[in-house]
């Protein structure tokens, strides 16, 4: 019975081939005759004009009727994504083409989605209101939103398309989306790795193993681009320990059966360590001698091999023949490697390179931020000689303005050989805050401060700030306004106006100081800047009590101070904000007597020094150091306004105005009266805590010291200046939290007075938005 089956089946099968072969053989006979099309007739079309249909076709009255030609016509009909079908036909000598129209999108809407917003999701799919709906551009559309929550971790994510019909062949599209939860991270293994444990390998990439405490950072969800980077990351942590036939054989992501979690498997060859051998430097640039460069070099025979001072060698020689005036230069190391002994000689070719100019500089990301603000920053313009120094000195200026979150710069090949095009890219990030600091010190109680600042206004690059602080003996309210680049030119202009009261402690006497400041700053250098300003303030000294410092009795009254100020900094920091490396000088001069009532002059010279002590930075010493001297002229005397004093920030560990001179008589009255002299210093070392970087949580430990002395009382008033270096010792937390900057900071005096007042604890925070 199952042989008869299968016989039945097997001819009726041959028949249906049969028959279908002979009605395309006549269908094509039919359709391809070679008679004279006389006729296109368009059937089914509502929106679109039948002439279009025709020039789509390509096929025109007078064209014989050729299957292949109506073939072609069908396919390039189905190509415009217009029609959902499309069928050719013969009538007479008439070719009629019937069509049914692909819907158009009326609206297009997004349910379930609440980690990504409906104008991200907008953002990344293609299709919108108004265009034609096909099947291919909604599965592409699925595609590219699916792809938007996978980058997030969410790779359970699924996206159903719905339509819903309307008259006049229109339809509403909805994308329903089931988020999922975050697909992290489960397990990092190596394979492979013997001379460093898994522990160790995994802290060199930026992929975590998820925890609870990373809540704030999505490094422990899977990201295929960051796995790329972890490869580079691995092959530079390697090579920088001496292991040059490091690589990474492969890096496989595996997701768990029930989509919750990934496991992450690294696949490594660590090779032999090899060791610097010979180091050499070869020039053929005319007047150069090659043994001048020596000093430049960060590479030594003997020690073990690391790609990174390589690297750091070869940027440091073209900075240096940069400065030394060659424009275009090639310097490339040559490794000569001596496997047997596992040695690596190296030797620096330096060459004339290729002359290449910019030809064009193009700025992309910022929304906000004007072009002009960031290219006021380039020290490269288009038509110059290219230079990695001016370049890498554009990219730390750009970095400074602290308007952006990321800078990258980078190269494109020009319209010709000897011409480059720059490219930036930056991330802007948020440049208005909202300031709260609080803190409690033994001498002021509670202490607070509010503060209003925009340092990107309507994205022109000017600084606008307004600052309100309120304590138990100090009250404090400031509008400053900064424009980096006045009249368009290389030149700041600041101005501001203040008012400040300030009630000593047990309310011996009360201060007030009320005024205006403007200032114009330009560069003399590259690295040196002069800033001249002008100062008017009237204070006042009031309600003096009367077992106050006969010092302070003498300044009851309103005095004004007319100042011009000079200042002039030379600063090779890596960075104002959070300086790492490099150093700076600062010199500030006073001149009071313009007018006024008050005459004097002062200087301040001060300076830091930083030390980073590994490659990445995040371990740095910091050495900074003031010193100051204050002179009255023509026979005036130093008013206790103008001394100088010492305590709180300046001087961790003790209060606001609590070291420096004492007025013998009030030393239990609050009698700091300041001094003439001052210098103070802080040693402080920065590191991080353990802590993934996206914290931005970093430690350290200080060292503040310094001292206030010398005074100039004009009346007979007991003095009791000891001179004393006072010396505080702490340690401290900063954190980039959401809320904005977070800071505490703990320090113990260890040397001080008997008469100085202490403070232990400071902590502040901010908020952006």
């Amino acid at each position: 019975m199952a042989i008869v089956k299968r016989l039945v089946l097997t001819l009726a099968i041959t028949i249906g081939i049969f028959g279908l072969t002979g009605i395309s053989k006549a269908y094509a006979q039919n359709i391809s005759s070679g008679d004279p099309i006389q006729e296109i007739r368009v059937e089914g079309n509502q929106r679109i004009e039948p002439e279009t249909i025709r020039s789509y076709m390509q096929i025109n009255p007078g064209d014989n009727f050729d299957a292949q030609k109506i073939d072609q016509a069908l396919k390039n009909l189905f190509a415009t994504g217009l029609f959902a079908d499309v069928n050719l036909r013969r009538e007479g000598n008439a070719l009629v083409v019937s069509v049914k129209e692909n819907p158009i999108i009326n609206k297009l809407a997004f349910e379930g989605n609440k980690r990504i917003e409906d104008d991200a999701l907008q953002a990344e799919v293609q299709l919108r209101p108004r265009v034609v709906y096909t099947q291919t551009r909604v599965q592409q559309d699925v595609k590219r939103i699916l792809d938007l929550y996978r980058r997030s971790g969410r790779f359970a994510a699924t996206v159903e398309p719905k339509i819903i019909k309307l008259d006049q062949n229109r339809v509403n599209l909805v994308f329903e989306i089931h988020e999922g939860d975050i697909t992290e991270v489960r397990r990092i293994d190596f394979i492979g790795n013997k001379v460093f444990s898994d522990s160790e390998l995994r802290d060199e990439v930026l992929t975590r193993v998820s925890h609870w405490y990373l809540f704030l950072t999505n490094a422990d969800t899977y990201d295929p681009d960051r796995l790329t980077v972890d490869k580079e990351q691995l092959r530079r942590f390697y090579l920088s320990e001496g292991y040059a036939d490091f690589r990474v054989i492969s890096a496989v992501a595996e997701l768990s059966p029930d989509q919750e979690a990934f496991f992450i498997t690294f696949t490594v060859e660590e090779g032999e360590r090899y060791k610097f051998g010979k180091v050499d430097v070869k020039t053929t640039l005319k007047g150069l001698d090659p043994n001048s460069l020596r000093g430049d070099l960060d590479t030594t025979e003997g020690d073990w091999y690391d790609a990174s001072r390589v690297e750091d060698t070869v940027q440091k020689l073209s900075d240096r023949l940069g400065n030394l005036g060659y424009a275009f230069v090639d310097v490339r190391p040559r490794i000569d490697r001596d496997a047997k002994n596992r040695v690596l000689n190296l030797t620096y070719d330096i060459q004339e390179g290729p002359k290449v100019y910019v030809e064009r500089i193009d700025i992309s990301g910022n929304v906000r931020t004007q072009d002009k603000v960031i290219r006021r920053e380039f020290r490269l313009a288009e038509g110059d000689a290219f230079s990695t120094e001016k370049l890498k000195r554009t990219e730390q200026r750009l970095k400074n303005l602290d308007f952006f979150e990321s800078v990258d710069i980078s190269q494109a090949a020009g319209s010709t050989p000897d011409k480059t095009i720059i490219k930036v890219k930056v991330q802007e990030k948020s440049t208005g805050e909202l300031s709260f600091g609080a803190g409690f010190s033994t001498a002021d109680g509670p202490l607070g401060t509010v503060g209003l600042r925009e340092r990107n206004l309507l994205g022109k690059g000017q600084d606008l700030s307004a600052t309100i602080g309120i304590s138990g003996k100090r009250s404090s309210g400031s509008i400053n306004f900064t424009d980096p680049y006045f009249l368009d030119k290389e030149m700041s202009a600041t101005f501001g106006i203040f008012h400040t009261r300030y009630r000593a402690r047990h309310d011996r006497y009360r201060q007030m100081s009320s005024g205006f400041n403007t200032a114009l700053g330009y560069d003399i250098s590259e690295y040196t800047r002069h800033t001249l300003g002008y100062t008017f303030s009237a204070d006042d000294i009031y309600h003096i009590d009367d077992e106050a410092s006969q010092v302070i009795k003498d300044d009851k009254g309103y005095e004004f101070r007319s100042t011009l100020k000079s200042n002039v900094i030379y600063d090779r920091r890596d960075s104002k904000l959070d300086p790492r490396d490099g150093y700076y000088v600062n010199l500030e001069t006073d001149y009071t007597g313009v007018g006024g009532t008050v005459y004097a002059v002062k200087g301040v010279l001060s300076g830091g020094y930083f030390i980073p002590f590994n490659r990445s930075k995040s371990v740095s010493l910091g050495l900074s150091a003031e010193t100051g001297y204050i002179q009255p002229l023509f026979g005036d005397y130093l008013h206790f306004a103008d001394a100088f004093q010492l305590g709180g920030q300046t001087l961790r560990g003790f209060a606001d105005r609590g070291v420096g001179p004492r007025d013998e008589d009030a030393k239990k009255k609050d009698g700091s009266i300041g001094g003439q002299f001052l210098f103070d210093g802080t040693i402080s070392l920065g590191f991080p805590l353990g802590l993934p970087e996206e914290y931005q949580i970093r430690g350290r430990v200080f060292s503040d010291f310094g001292t206030v002395t010398g005074t100039d009382p004009h009346s007979n008033v007991d003095v009791d200046d000891s001179g004393m270096i006072r010396v505080s010792a702490g340690l401290g937390l900063t954190w980039v939290s959401p809320f904005g900057p977070l800071a505490v900071d703990l320090a113990v005096p260890m040397r001080k007075d008997s008469k100085d007042e202490t403070e232990l604890f400071s902590f502040s925070v901010g908020t952006q938005f």
